[in-house]
């Protein structure tokens, strides 16, 4: 049996793998400087103006399909420069054929898509830190990364102030992300939206994957029931029961937003509650796979039910923070623009 579970991990990784690299041949553009040109869409992972994986819509949701183009969603990408040898340095090239076809066809299209209807969808390239930032090992290491995020932040930052000047024109905001996407959007919020002007555009801020603090910023908090607006859903997925070392380190309970009912009335909300997941099969909306329980700063799970599940022993749900709560997602955003035009 081991064996055997061996050998299907090592075909799915494979073909993940595969997946992947069979797009690099999309992405040859070269930069003159190492640095992005946002003028230029090769620079746009997601962007209204070209089509990308994150206007695909899964097939059963076509038919009701409406896209809307008043709102715009900012969304930024978690980690896909994942090697553990950091074999291009600590930051991602701009320009890097597979690391681009590998962001596009798994966050942007599995995450990014859950948005598409709500509004125009822009998500920049950027250098960004590799995983292992998140874990230095000696002082050198630590500055090494802390270097690589705020590379990382302010290739977003540029990001951000010329979509602003250049395609903004005044229309509401959803600024969305996950995992180190996560990291950055706290500080794209706190620079740009707390206090400011801006936040009065911000129809919502889903930033997912990654610990957000109760009191990360002074005039935007957590959202407490579905249509309220100008406020923050996020979560981290676990298996039910388990709370991870690091998550029983923090000295704050982190907000959580339960992506089921959205409701902080509600907490706890069965699987058979849940109308659609997208997994491995974009096209395939599954039903009663993940449950949704809020509890300590994170979200519990049962373990998620679908075909092949007994292959899948983490206890960290961490890559499916959206994929699990994908049409709960997508009806939300719409809940909550929908009450901001009425505001």
């Amino acid at each position: 049996m081991k064996k055997l579970r061996y050998l299907l991990m090592m075909i799915l990784l494979i073909s993940c793998s595969n997946k992947y690299h069979r797009f690099a041949s999309n992405y040859t553009f070269k930069s003159n400087d190492g640095k992005p040109d946002y003028s230029n869409l090769n620079y746009w992972a997601a962007h209204p103006w070209k089509h990308d994986p994150s206007d695909s819509v899964p097939r059963p949701l076509l038919e009701n399909y409406h896209a809307d183009s008043t709102v715009d969603i900012f969304f930024l990408y978690p980690t896909s420069y994942t090697d553990k040898e950091r074999p291009l340095g600590w930051n991602a090239p701009i320009d890097n054929a597979d690391i681009n076809a590998k962001t596009d066809y798994s966050s942007i299209l599995y995450q990014a898509s859950i948005f598409n209807e709500a509004g125009r969808i822009f998500s920049p390239r950027y250098r960004q830190a590799n995983l292992s930032a998140y874990y230095p090992s000696s002082k050198e290491d630590t500055a090494s990364a802390i270097s690589a995020f705020e590379l990382a932040y302010s290739d977003i930052k540029e990001a951000f102030e010329y979509y602003l000047k250049n395609y903004n024109n005044g229309r509401p905001i959803i600024i969305a992300s996950h995992s180190q996407g996560t990291s950055h959007a706290k500080r794209l919020l706190k620079e740009y939206f707390d206090g400011k002007a801006l936040q009065n555009r911000l129809v919502a801020a889903y930033i997912a994957g990654i610990f957000v603090e109760p009191d990360l910023l002074n005039n935007i908090k957590a959202c407490e029931f579905p249509n309220q607006t100008g406020c923050i859903c996020s979560w981290r997925t676990f298996k039910e029961a388990y709370k991870p070392d690091f998550v029983a380190k923090e000295k704050f309970t982190a907000i959580v937003t339960n992506p089921l009912s959205w409701d902080s009335s509600k907490p706890n909300v069965m699987r058979n509650e849940n109308k659609g997941s997208v997994l491995f099969n974009f096209n395939k909306l599954s039903t009663h796979v993940a449950d949704a329980k809020t509890e300590g700063g994170i979200l519990w799970t049962r373990k998620p039910k679908f075909f092949g599940n007994l292959l899948y022993t983490s206890k960290n749900y961490h890559i499916a923070d959206y994929n699990f709560y994908y049409l709960s997602i997508r009806n939300n955003v719409q809940q909550r623009i929908n009450a901001f035009w009425k505001k």
